[in-house]
């Protein structure tokens, strides 16, 4: 077995929880080997660079290994080389809290917070 079409290797190595769900993934645009968009029944091949868009972020696998049947996790990630970079941490702001029954905000604690978050008064937009 030299090569397994793409929509079976990513299914079969668990990056995709249904194979229709990698063929649509594929038919998407959101899967390239080596570069190049592909078809779902394009082939793969041990040494290939599948970038495949997850979550609004690319994970980039190099092929080790071919496989068509899916496999437990253990075995599938031995299919793959993950070379896809750390994700940037995105700083969360502070929650605001009120303290339990103290009921709405007056019009300074809500100016406040307006101008805390960035909204220009005049508008309703942020700045």
């Amino acid at each position: 077995m030299d090569s397994v079409r793409i929509d079976v290797w990513l299914w079969s190595v668990r990056q995709c929880k249904t194979r229709s769900l990698a063929t649509a993934e594929c038919k998407a645009g959101h899967v390239r080997i080596n570069g190049e968009p592909i078809k779902p029944a394009s082939p793969v091949k041990v040494g290939d660079e599948v970038r495949y868009r997850f979550e609004g972020f690319d994970r980039i696998l190099r092929v080790t290994k071919l496989l068509k049947k899916r496999v437990g996790a253990p075995v599938a990630a031995t299919c793959y080389e993950d070379l896809t970079p750390v994700r940037p941490r995105v700083a969360m702001p502070p929650v605001l809290r009120r303290e339990p029954g103290t009921g709405r905000p007056t019009k300074k604690e809500r100016r406040e917070l307006d101008r805390l978050l960035g909204y220009d008064p005049n508008f309703g937009h942020r700045e």
